[in-house]
């Protein structure tokens, strides 16, 4: 059961040594394959949603991982109430560490592929946020975070080394980690 209500408040967020923990997805899905080739970036989707700030680009659904939850069911939740998407969250691509926009807050933000199963018509977030399909080529220009398109590169270096390296194979937890404070 989806819920159409957003979490809201910072009661329950997850604090590591001071960083705010926040999780989110790389929504995806295949064009014209059955997903079991060998697979590259021109055979996929991402989906990017829309900043809730007006004219401040594009981006993944993200939001906090708060207490009650495992690291993939905040990131499955975060992305049903921004983007209004349902599917299957894979490994995680990395950890990112970075400063807010105003530089005083600062983050640890864990990224991971989702592979979309299901698009919602409603969702929490449907009022003040649009959300578009586009080529992976086109993320890279519109994404408006540096961090995103990091965890981009690494989900596309997963994918175009699924066919080589096994179907079953899965980013390491390592991949993609950063500190740019």
């Amino acid at each position: 059961m989806v819920s159409l209500v957003s979490r809201t408040g910072r009661d329950m967020q997850r604090y590591n040594h001071g960083h705010r923990q926040v999780v989110g997805c790389i929504p995806y899905r295949y064009k014209g394959t059955n997903g079991t080739s060998i697979v590259d970036e021109d055979a996929i989707e991402v989906l990017v949603i829309t900043s809730q700030r007006k004219g401040k680009g594009m981006l993944f659904p993200k939001g906090g991982w708060e207490e009650d939850e495992s690291v993939k069911e905040a990131a499955l939740r975060e992305t049903v109430e921004e983007a209004g998407v349902v599917g299957e969250v894979e490994c995680q691509l990395g950890k990112w560490t970075f400063k807010g926009k105003n530089g005083d807050t600062c983050y640890e933000a864990f990224m991971f592929p989702l592979l979309v199963k299901e698009q919602l018509d409603f969702w929490p977030e449907k009022d003040v946020r649009q959300r578009i399909w586009v080529s992976v080529r086109e993320a890279r220009k519109v994404c408006q975070y540096w961090w995103m398109k990091e965890a981009l590169e690494t989900f596309v270096k997963h994918l175009s080394s699924q066919g080589t390296e096994g179907e079953n194979e899965c980013c390491s937890p390592s991949q993609g980690t950063n500190s740019n404070l």
